[in-house]
């Protein structure tokens, strides 16, 4: 299938290539800074993308030296309480709807990965990056802090005393720490290596059984909160819809006839 490309915004590339999606922040003027129309633009295609079972992994991305250098901080000068919280609304929106995709997502980071950028990261299921991207939480810098679910979800993944020493100090951290932390799949020498490294792993994903990898987001995802013996009912009676489905059935059947499987999505 030839891959096609679009622009959902003057700054937002979307390309897809067969079952996978590339979405590209292309504003290098800005390191990718996040404006309103840019959030705007991605609150109203996201809920598209989600509902197209063809697509079955999704790369997010960025051009230049910066993945997502965070919010577009001009556009908090000089606005009322009212404005800027629609804003951090409008963010927190846009953030939970890539975190909610049911599709596999793979954040690959090539530059800067600051607050809002750092944050969108982190709603992804797997982050690559090269070794020049830089992390980082630096609002207390403005004497603000995350919107976006920074504290949280950064807490949830590495713990609560380096989350806060990240935001406390406004550090930015390098690749090569956060993947010492297991925050990071992979660091790649350059942006070429990063962008072979996110589409091979995005079309493996995409050629496999995508109800499967649904329902592994959902019991990785939600699971943890659960009593131990709860979640694990919780993973059996998914397994157990899973055999149910053609695509089980096929997994099963293709692995006797000793070939390869056809997944449906059915």
């Amino acid at each position: 299938m030839t891959a096609a490309e679009h622009r959902i915004d003057e700054h937002l590339v979307v390309r897809r290539d067969g079952a996978v999606v590339t979405v590209t922040v292309d504003r290098e003027d800005a390191l990718g800074a996040l404006s309103r129309s840019m959030l705007e633009a991605l609150d109203g295609y996201l809920p598209e993308l989600a509902a197209d079972d063809g697509v079955r992994a999704v790369v997010l991305t960025g051009t230049g030296r910066g993945f997502v250098a965070g919010a577009d901080i001009g556009e908090y000068h000089g606005v009322d309480q009212r404005r800027f919280d629609d804003y951090q609304r409008l963010g927190r929106r846009v953030l939970d709807a890539v975190e909610a995709l049911p599709q596999y997502t793979v954040a690959a980071v090539n530059g800067y990965a600051l607050g809002g950028g750092f944050e969108l990261a982190l709603c992804c299921d797997a982050i690559l990056a090269t070794e020049r991207a830089r992390f980082g939480l630096p609002e207390v810098k403005l004497g603000l802090l995350p919107g976006g679910g920074g504290s949280q979800r950064l807490a949830r993944a590495l713990g609560v005393r380096f989350t806060l020493r990240l935001i406390a100090t406004g550090a930015m951290v390098p690749a090569a720490e956060l993947y010492r932390r297991g925050l990071l799949e992979e660091v790649y020498t350059d942006a070429a290596a990063l962008r072979a490294g996110a589409s091979e792993l995005a079309g493996t994903v995409a050629a496999g059984a995508p109800l499967a990898v649904r329902a592994a987001k959902r019991l990785v995802r939600e699971g943890p909160a659960l009593p131990l013996p709860d979640a694990l009912g919780f993973e059996q009676s998914v397994l157990s819809s899973l055999f149910a489905t053609e695509d089980g059935r096929e997994g099963v059947a293709a692995f006797v006839d000793k070939r390869d499987p056809v997944f449906r999505g059915r």
